[in-house]
């Protein structure tokens, strides 16, 4: 899990980049969201100005990462054709650590840095805890 990652890199879950799959209005979307957080399809909706949104079942996009470990696919949906989002909390981080393709590497990296590579749509995107 993204959780168990972050212990094994030593690193807060609220820094651990969590790209995850969705299915708006037919087309695939990559939402980045810190570890301990989860997606709210509603707010990813209203985002996006979608009808219908839903999470992507992995033997649904597992093709569209061919060079991946599935689940363990780095958060730069653009590489992958794909519109990418990321939660505004993650943007608050000074360094991010995420997959790199397998569960055996990642990268560490400034948030400055990945928001220049990456180019992502900031957004609340995270479901409200209770």
């Amino acid at each position: 899990t993204s959780q168990e990652i972050a212990q094994a890199e030593h690193v807060s879950g609220n820094r651990l980049a969590k790209p995850v799959i969705a299915v708006a209005d037919g087309r695939f979307v990559m939402a980045v969201l810190a570890a301990p957080r989860h997606l709210s399809l509603h707010k990813l909706g209203t985002v996006l100005g979608a009808k219908t949104v839903r999470l992507a079942h992995e033997e649904e996009f597992r093709s569209l990462f061919p060079d991946c470990e599935v689940g363990a696919m780095p958060p730069f949906g653009h590489l992958y054709g794909m519109d990418l989002l990321v939660d505004v909390d993650l943007t608050q981080n000074e360094t991010v650590v995420f997959n790199a393709g397998s569960h055996r590497e990642s990268v560490k990296m400034r948030y400055e840095d990945f928001d220049e590579l990456a180019k992502p749509e900031i957004a609340d995107l995270a479901a409200e805890t209770d």
